[in-house]
């Protein structure tokens, strides 16, 4: 959410980088300004009576003063809910807006992303190359049939050798984030409507989300657990780093396209997160390091891959700047996102109400980053792809075969 008095005080500033990744129509900077003109007159309206009111609470008041006392008593609660009722449409309006972008980011779609590295080549195969489908079919370690039977489509069932590659990815990345010093967290699946608000799922993002018929939705990330971690607290120490594992469930409302079969796009994936809260100073600090670890994860898995500065309207509304991790699926020939690194500024602090002492020794907003590190639904087809043999089998990167005890996957 954004700081009204910032809207107020910039407001050219604000709109210019709003339009980025808005239309001018849909964007009415004036009316959240008088809407905060009003709700300012009411506050210091009810604050004079209030202390009014005040000055004889010491004192013993006479008839005439007890029925004044009583008038202004019923002004005053009409004017607090006249209040809470601004209050309400405003903090509704200013939750609808994005954030604010970076200076750096471009406006416009994914016309405007910009590939900003490029780490290894793609793969040149001297015999014909198969799909990750239909690896994963022939060696009998994905059950994509049997997982539809189940659950529908969208979903799938690791097998045997499958199985065990997609748990050592995890236990890649679990060593890699806990001897960088993050501090590891199993958070709860299920989340209150309060959760995916302060996340920015909600509100508009409601249909993306499974719902329970408790009002609890599942989780779609483990960011929007981690950005509810020290809701309403005010930290002492930053920056805090956590990393959390869980598994991740999305509608994914459309259709799917024809490319993105088998285990591209599903309702439910595994994943592991980065997050940080972190001081508004060393924000971006923050965010390189981010990056360089989901690169360095891609990396050490040998696989091709680019890191791409999403623009404006492609980015996550809740996120002021994004660079997507995408690894290349041959059989695609197309990159995809296995991690996204973004930086929310403080819009998602002010919506969790997370603060933390500034030198100044006031309450000011945290800011707040996350990270996939990484998501295996996408990695597990680029490895099966990129490590593919011509005889059928497929190689374990070296950085897994500690955790898988065996180098090669092959059909039993």
């Amino acid at each position: 959410m954004l700081d009204i008095n910032k809207i107020r005080e910039e407001k050219e500033t604000v709109k210019k980088a709003l339009l980025k990744r808005m239309d001018e129509k849909d964007l009415d900077l004036d009316s959240l300004i008088e809407l905060d003109d009003e709700r300012r007159r009411l506050l210091h309206k009810a604050e004079n009576l209030k202390a009014e009111r005040n000055k004889y609470s010491k004192s013993k008041p006479d008839k005439e003063t007890i029925a004044k006392l009583k008038a202004v008593g019923i002004e005053i609660k009409e004017l607090d809910e006249k209040l809470r009722i601004i209050e309400e449409r405003l903090k509704e309006k200013l939750s609808a807006l994005p954030n604010i972008t970076a200076d750096d980011v471009l406006p416009g779609g994914k016309e405007n992303n910009k590939v900003i590295r490029t780490l290894g080549k793609k793969r040149e195969y001297d015999f014909k190359a198969k799909d990750h489908v239909e690896l994963a079919t022939a060696l009998d370690i994905i059950d994509y049939e049997r997982g539809a039977r189940m659950s529908g489509s969208g979903f799938w069932i690791y097998k045997g050798q499958g199985a065990v590659l997609e748990w050592s990815l995890l236990n890649y990345f679990i060593e890699f984030h806990r001897k960088n010093g993050y501090d590891f967290i199993l958070p709860p699946y299920l989340l209150t409507e309060q959760s995916a608000y302060t996340s920015g799922h909600l509100p508009k993002f409601r249909d993306d989300l499974f719902w329970t018929q408790d009002k609890l939705c599942l989780n779609a990330t483990s960011e929007m657990m981690l950005g509810n971690l020290h809701r309403d607290e005010i930290l002492n120490k930053l920056p805090m780093k956590y990393f959390a594992y869980s598994a991740c469930f999305r509608r994914e409302a459309g259709s799917y396209r024809k490319e993105e079969r088998g285990m591209v796009r599903g309702h439910q994936f595994n994943k592991i997160e980065m997050f940080h809260f972190t001081e508004p100073k060393d924000s971006w600090k923050s965010f390189d390091e981010l990056v360089k670890n989901a690169e360095r994860l891609v990396e050490g898995l040998d696989l091709h891959f680019q890191s791409v500065q999403l623009a404006a309207g492609d980015a996550s509304a809740a996120m002021a700047k994004t660079i997507d991790i995408e690894v290349w699926i041959p059989s695609m020939e197309t990159y995809k996102e296995v991690s996204s690194v973004s930086n929310a500024l403080d819009y998602q602090a002010r919506r969790g109400n997370v603060r933390y002492k500034n030198p100044k020794g006031k309450n000011d907003f945290v800011h707040t980053l996350n990270a996939s590190g990484l998501a295996t639904s996408r990695l597990f087809p680029a490895i099966l792809e990129q490590h593919q043999n011509s005889d059928g089998t497929v190689n374990i990167p070296k950085s897994l075969q500690k955790y898988t005890g065996f180098k090669k996957i092959e059909k039993k």
